[in-house]
């Protein structure tokens, strides 16, 4: 049990690591990381008496998944963010084997948190409930207990609870496993955010023509964009297809129309929402103008904490930057928030330049910077932007985008993720000192992932196979996060 976890226990483990941060050459200038431990899930995104709030899941006492609080953090304007007070301890009977992921929503000028509470009995049977807890202020939090508990037909892997309004009502998403060992996402219904109703499944295995896909599905997220009704969901289970599906866990959206009466979901085909090697869990929600704005766990279950340099110095994982998603010509676009551009400074530009055999384009970066690229002519050419031990390739022959990493456990190991472009109209990398993102064509593909460069490594090669005519501008990106 974890009951015994407090605060000042945890405060006095930040303190104990601050001398390893303080020489981590590995920590991010501009993404939320952790203090100290295990970052994974964002949770509770949410607007609240004008500051945007972001939890996550998090665990300072060491670089695994283990015990499970809700770590905070608040900002005006997305960029800049501020390390608050753990919001949410697993110090109850009903969470005392964690404070599972969760959201949030604004009701009566006070904050709802929704979360799901983790309990493992002497032999590690678990059991799962859905938990509320409720602030004034947007600091303090009481724990008002469970409101949900698992409906028969479903086993305890049951969680992450999504609320949002829609129809005059206040519903529910939530991840879920049958008895079967089948993922689905399932529907509840409430008046008041205190009694809720199981409204049945919204989707899953062996429905909307799915079969097979995935033994557990979570992190659910349901919402309207543009014309379109949009679920986010984490499938577990699916094994790799072609380029499809390489991580371990993977993260991606159903498009369709929710018929509003019976709240059916009538939804195409799977698609991925980011080609990278570290992406999973996101959660968005609506801001005060109206955007949709999306923030990813820049990691991914596969990787053992161990692997990762930064556990050396007593912290895993960060959030990706925070994006906008927008729907256009059917298709989820998602790019950094326009917030993101005050951190640029020292512009440099180059206009049409030109790479063939003879001719090579090379910047030199610091260790936090942005790229951005227009193509004005290519013609069964290949592009290859080399930063440090990656490689950003696109082939216009092939129609495929590739990104390439030293392996985490070899470096003299490169691998890869791909994916099909049938043409490539810009590229925006923005690369941290441990993280790079690379937005293509305005969004339209993403690959987020975890680098760990060597120290010397100063310049952007741009080359071509082939005949390339480019714009390409680059900045230096302000540092904002603390040590």
């Amino acid at each position: 049990m974890n009951n015994n976890v407090t605060k000042d226990m945890v405060c006095k483990q930040m303190e104990k690591n601050q001398p390893l941060i303080a020489r981590d050459r590995y920590r991010l200038h501009y993404h939320l990381m952790p203090s100290v431990g295990l970052l994974n899930d964002p949770n509770g995104f949410v607007f609240f008496k004008g500051k945007y709030h972001i939890f996550y899941q998090w665990n300072p006492f060491a670089v695994e998944h283990g015990v499970k609080c809700w770590g905070h953090s608040i900002s005006k304007d997305l960029i800049h963010w501020q390390e608050v007070p753990v919001a949410l301890l697993p110090d109850q009977w009903y969470d005392q084997n964690g404070c599972y992921s969760g959201s949030a929503v604004v009701y009566q000028n006070r904050l709802y948190v929704f979360y799901t509470g983790n309990v493992r009995d002497n032999e590690g049977n678990r059991q799962s409930y859905q938990c509320l807890a409720i602030s004034n202020d947007g600091i303090h939090f009481e724990k008002k207990g469970p409101i949900i508990q698992v409906p028969d037909g479903y086993t305890a892997h049951f969680r992450d609870p999504k609320v949002f309004y829609m129809n005059e009502s206040w519903w529910m998403v939530l991840g879920a496993q049958t008895e079967e060992k089948n993922g689905e996402v399932v529907l509840y219904r409430s008046a008041d955010l205190w009694n809720w109703t199981f409204a049945g499944t919204l989707t899953g295995n062996g429905h909307q023509g799915l079969d097979h896909f995935g033994y557990m599905w979570e992190c659910p997220d349901l919402f309207r964009l543009g014309n379109k009704d949009i679920l986010l969901v984490c499938p577990q289970g699916i094994p790799a297809q072609g380029f499809q599906y390489q991580n371990i866990y993977q993260s991606g959206y159903f498009a369709g129309e929710i018929e509003k009466k019976t709240m059916s979901f009538e939804h195409d085909a799977f698609v991925e929402l980011d080609r990278g090697f570290d992406f999973y869990a996101p959660q968005t929600m609506q801001d005060q103008e109206g955007r949709r704005i999306l923030i990813g766990w820049m990691g991914n279950a596969e990787e053992g904490s161990s692997q990762l340099p930064t556990a050396n110095n007593g912290w895993v994982h960060a959030l990706t930057v925070p994006r906008q998603l927008d729907w256009k010509n059917g298709t989820l676009l998602q790019y950094p928030v326009k917030e993101f551009q005050q951190l640029l400074e020292n512009e440099v530009r180059f206009n049409e330049v030109v790479l063939n055999a003879q001719q090579l384009l090379s910047l030199c970066v610091d260790k936090a910077f942005a790229v951005y690229l227009t193509v004005e002519d290519m013609k069964q050419s290949c592009l290859n932007i080399q930063i440090a031990g990656s490689q950003i390739i696109y082939d216009s022959l092939l129609k495929v985008f590739t990104f390439k990493r030293k392996s985490f456990t070899s470096y003299q190991t490169m691998e890869s993720r791909h994916c099909k472009l049938d043409t490539l109209s810009d590229i925006l990398i923005l690369k941290d000192t441990s993280s790079i993102e690379i937005f293509l064509n305005q969004g339209e593909e993403v690959f987020t992932s975890r680098v760990f460069d060597d120290e010397n490594e100063e310049n952007v090669l741009f080359t071509a196979d082939g005949e390339i005519k480019l714009d390409v501008k680059k900045w230096d990106v302000r540092r904002v996060m603390d040590i």
